[in-house]
């Protein structure tokens, strides 16, 4: 894969960098709804189809598994048919199979489109991070990708919100349908917004899977991919069971109350895009355990019994993960001399496997030792992301 032509490098502060970010705005808000418009509905399948919340459960789970497995052949599609292609056709099928699942006649069909849309998912995170690796000029790096995993954030809870509401008033085929529309419309925006990448280069080989273990050869990438699990794990494990927590004596807040608490990803979208440009002048060093530091102070102010500092910590948890994944996903892609598609999707790949691995574990835990067990484990995985980040490059 040739390099970047640095005279066809994106611009801060230009009119085409402001465009470009329009379009990666809408791409993550997107793909984050659709993923996780399913959550708050869990409860309505289960009465729906008359099924346990286990297997309710499996219309996110069985997205979120062929996500993380699909993007390393979606990083190859991206090599040989280009960045933008792939990317645009990705959220314009998921979006589809999204409002397509408002027509499902039972519970297995939509399962079979969950699937499908996980796949097709896969051509947007990682796709979109390489794109700003190989696109922007480094001074907009940091502003570009905080940006975009603003949207992201934007997107995961206002799918969950709109959904909820929705499915309250119009039942949950309404709810799907309408985030499958909007997502349609932000396809048409990355569609006509997104300038075409001139960094991938038609008739030049297309990698193949040897080139994945190049990554995992470097160690500053290996360390890197290491705090995209240990990040998710942690972040997924406080969102996963701090409802119940919320629930429950002494807090004993109701489900209307506990629901709201996904507002607190209006914190993340801030903090990304604030981050990183903090990791523009200070280094992504600095920027990134500051940014763990902050994680695990919010994780302290959760174990007060008093619904403030709880949510205030949840909102402080929520502003350093987004702060540090931000720095994180960026790192990956600027220390990735070759085969940049490859270096995202792996660095996803890990993300995924430690939302998916440490939010099971979480379950455990909380059943034996309830919300100080889990504040004890995501502690732990945030000590090991500090460590991991202390052995990274100093400037980065």
């Amino acid at each position: 894969m040739s390099a970047s032509l640095p005279e066809n490098q994106i611009e801060p502060g230009t009119a085409r960098f402001w465009r470009t970010n329009l379009a990666l705005f809408a791409a993550g808000l997107a793909t984050f709804a659709l993923l996780y418009a399913v959550q708050p509905l869990l409860p309505v399948f289960a009465a729906a189809f008359g099924v346990g919340p286990a297997t309710s459960s499996l219309t996110l789970s069985l997205t979120t598994l062929p996500l993380a497995f699909a993007m390393p052949g979606a990083s190859l599609l991206a090599d040989r048919f280009g960045r933008k292609p792939v990317m645009v056709a990705s959220l314009l099928a998921s979006a589809a199979l999204g409002t397509g699942c408002a027509a499902a006649p039972g519970l297995a069909a939509l399962l079979v489109m969950r699937v499908l849309m996980g796949i097709s998912l896969a051509g947007l995170p990682s796709i979109c991070m390489t794109y700003i690796a190989e696109e922007m000029a480094p001074a907009a790096t940091g502003l570009a990708m905080g940006l975009f995993i603003g949207g992201s954030a934007l997107g995961g809870m206002s799918g969950r919100l709109l959904a909820g509401l929705i499915a309250a008033h119009g039942g949950w085929r309404s709810a799907l349908a309408t985030i499958g529309a909007v997502s349609l419309g932000c396809g048409a925006i990355l569609a006509r917004a997104l300038p075409a990448g001139r960094a991938v280069r038609r008739g030049t080989a297309t990698p193949g899977f040897d080139s994945f273990a190049v990554h995992l050869r470097d160690p500053t990438m290996r360390r890197l991919f290491a705090e995209g699990f240990c990040l998710m794990g942690g972040f997924v494990t406080v969102y996963n069971y701090i409802t119940f927590h919320l629930l429950a004596p002494p807090l004993s807040l109701s489900q209307r109350e506990v629901s709201l608490i996904f507002t607190t990803y209006l914190v993340g979208v801030v903090s990304s895009g604030a981050v990183g440009q903090a990791a523009v002048r200070f280094g992504r060093r600095v920027a990134l355990l500051a940014s763990i530091a902050v994680m695990l102070g919010g994780l302290l102010l959760t174990l007060t019994p008093s619904i403030a500092a709880t949510v205030v910590g949840v909102a402080t948890i929520t502003g350093g993960f987004f702060g540090a994944h931000s720095v994180a996903s960026a790192w990956v892609g600027a220390a990735a001399r070759v085969h940049r598609a490859q270096a995202s999707a792996l660095y996803l790949l890990a993300y995924y496997a430690g939302s998916s691995m440490a939010g099971t574990v979480g379950g455990l835990i909380w059943a034996r030792f309830a919300w100080p067990g889990i504040a004890a484990f995501v502690g732990a995985l945030l000590v090991l992301a500090a460590w991991c980040g202390v052995g990274l490059p100093k400037r980065g």
